[in-house]
C-alpha cells in the first residue's frame, strides 16, 4: 500500500512538472497547450528535436532555467520511479521466499484449497482454535487479502502438484478442498491423495452425483453447502430448541462447549469404565458418545462401558474442564 501511494506522489509531480512547464510557454509565447507541452517534453527529455516555434529573448531564457532546473527534477522522478518499482519488486520476492521458509517447518497443519466465503469460514475457525494452516488459491485479489490478513499461504493452482508440494502436504494433517468447481474438487483430490495416502480430505461437492464422484477419488468426507443450508433451516423451524443448543455447544464464545477428545495410547484412563474415569465426577463431563477406533459409534455409553485405546470420546461440559481431560488422555 505504501509502495502505491509513493508511485501516485511521484507521478503526480512529474505530471506536475510538464504542466507547468508547458504553461510558461504558454503565457510568454502565446503558443498552443500541445505545443507548449511538446516543447516541454522533447526540452526535458534531451532529444535535441528543433524548436517548435521560434523562441523570443524571454522564452529563451525560459528554456535555460526549464533546461537547468527540470532536468535534475526530472531525473529525481524517474530514478525514484525505477527505485520503487524494484524495491517492491524485490520486497514481494524476500516476503514470499520468507513465508516458504515459515511452511517449510510446518507439520501436522491443514491445507485449504480456495478462500472463498466458504473458505475464508473454516479458515477462521482454525485459526481461533490455534490450528496450523495453509491455504491455497490463485485469485490476486484473495492473495491481497491473505497477505494483509497474516494466513500462510502458497499462490498457485491447487489441482498442481507441485503447488500443494509447496503447501507441505506430504506432512500435513488434513486437507480440505472448496474451490467453487466439482471438477477441480475431484481433481485436488486425485492429486492430494495420490501426494499422502494417508491425508484426511474434506471435500465441497454440489452437483448431483458429485459425492459419489468425490469419495471414490479419495475424498473421507464430502459436504454440500446447499443441503447442509436447508437441513439446517428445516431442523431450525421443526427442533428451534434442538439447534439453538447445538449453536452454543458449537460457539467459541461460550464458557461451556461440545469436544471430542482422543484417548491416546498411553493414557492412565485405558481400561476403565466410564463409572470409574472420573470424567463425570472429577471433570463433571457428560460422555454423549463414543467412536471407537474400528469406526463403531456408542450412543449414550453406559456406566460399565470401558475407555479403549484409540476411542474418540464426544462430551459436553466447561471448555476449561474439557481441556484438562484432553491433556490427560493425550
Amino acid at each position: 500500500m505504501l509502495t502505491l501511494r509513493k508511485i501516485a506522489q511521484l507521478t503526480g509531480s512529474l505530471v506536475a512538472i510538464l504542466v507547468l512547464g508547458s504553461l510558461g510557454y504558454v503565457w510568454l509565447e502565446g503558443w498552443p497547450f500541445f505545443d507548449a507541452l511538446y516543447m516541454t517534453v522533447t526540452t526535458l527529455a534531451t532529444v535535441g528535436y528543433r524548436e517548435v516555434h521560434p523562441l523570443s529573448r524571454a522564452g529563451q531564457v525560459y528554456n535555460m532555467i526549464l533546461i537547468l532546473s527540470g532536468m535534475g527534477v526530472l531525473f529525481y522522478i524517474v530514478t525514484s520511479l525505477a527505485r520503487v518499482v524494484v524495491e517492491g519488486e524485490i520486497a514481494e520476492a524476500l516476503g514470499k521466499r520468507k513465508l516458504l521458509q515459515k511452511i517449510k517447518k510446518l507439520s501436522g497443519h491443514y491445507i485449504i484449497c480456495g478462500f472463498g466465503r466458504i473458505g475464508e469460514i473454516i479458515a477462521r475457525q482454525l485459526q481461533e482454535r490455534g490450528v496450523p494452516l495453509v491455504i491455497v488459491d490463485h485469485n490476486p485479489e484473495t492473495l491481497s487479502r491473505l497477505a494483509e490478513s497474516g494466513y500462510f499461504y502458497v499462490a498457485g493452482d491447487a489441482t498442481k502438484e507441485e503447488t500443494l508440494l509447496e503447501a507441505g502436504i506430504d506432512r500435513a494433517r488434513g486437507l480440505v478442498s472448496v474451490v467453487h468447481s466439482d471438477a477441480s474438487n475431484v481433481y485436488i483430490v486425485l492429486t492430494a491423495r495420490s501426494l499422502n495416502p494417508a491425508l484426511f480430505i474434506v471435500a465441497r461437492g454440489e452437483e448431483p452425483g458429485a459425492e459419489r464422484k468425490l469419495i471414490r477419488a479419495g475424498a473421507d468426507k464430502v459436504e454440500s453447502p446447499y443441503e447442509m443450508g436447508g437441513r439446517k433451516m428445516a431442523h431450525t423451524i421443526l427442533r428451534p430448541t434442538v439447534v439453538t443448543f447445538m449453536e452454543l455447544a458449537m460457539h467459541e464464545g461460550v464458557e461451556w462447549s461440545m469436544e471430542e477428545i482422543r484417548v491416546g495410547e498411553a493414557s492412565a484412563m485405558v481400561g476403565r469404565p466410564l463409572k470409574d474415569s472420573g470424567i463425570r465426577q472429577q471433570y463433571e463431563l457428560i460422555v454423549v458418545a463414543i467412536k471407537r477406533a474400528d469406526g463403531e459409534m456408542l450412543f449414550n455409553p453406559t456406566p460399565e462401558t470401558p475407555v479403549l485405546a484409540g476411542d474418540t470420546l464426544i462430551l459436553i461440559g466447561m471448555r476449561k474442564n474439557l481441556e484438562a481431560l484432553e491433556k490427560l488422555l493425550h
